[in-house]
């Protein structure tokens, strides 16, 4: 069955982005449905998968993870307002039965990412 999961890294220091919260949405239209918030742990991860199974449906989704948060709690001096704060991922699901991997790449001036596995 389908899965949906994340992995954040810190690529100012080299490690893994733990304690880094974030909120999953589903995107339709204009409506935004919350589905789970979570903050990732000490591999930059989360323990189990975002969605799995019956829960992970074809559609629009939003991660939406707390940058600016995450660099202020490890002491980075950020200017106010940061130069990025809260970043959002918005990407679609066309097939609920594959797993869907969506890293983040992340320093308090840049962020990437792309369809991982």
């Amino acid at each position: 069955m389908g899965r949906l999961t994340t992995h954040v890294l810190d690529t100012a220091s080299g490690l893994p982005a733990a304690g880094m919260a974030f909120t999953l949405s589903r995107i339709d239209g204009d409506t935004r449905q919350p589905l789970l918030a979570g903050t990732t742990n000490a591999d930059g991860r989360c323990e189990r998968p975002l969605l799995a199974d019956a829960a992970l449906v074809a559609g629009v989704y939003e991660i939406e993870f707390a940058a600016g948060d995450y660099f202020r709690g490890r002491g980075v001096d950020l200017p106010e307002p940061p130069f990025l704060d809260r970043v959002a991922l918005r990407f679609g699901i066309a097939d609920a039965g594959a797993h869907y991997h969506v890293p983040l790449l992340v320093s308090p001036w840049a962020y990437s990412t792309y369809r991982g596995s």
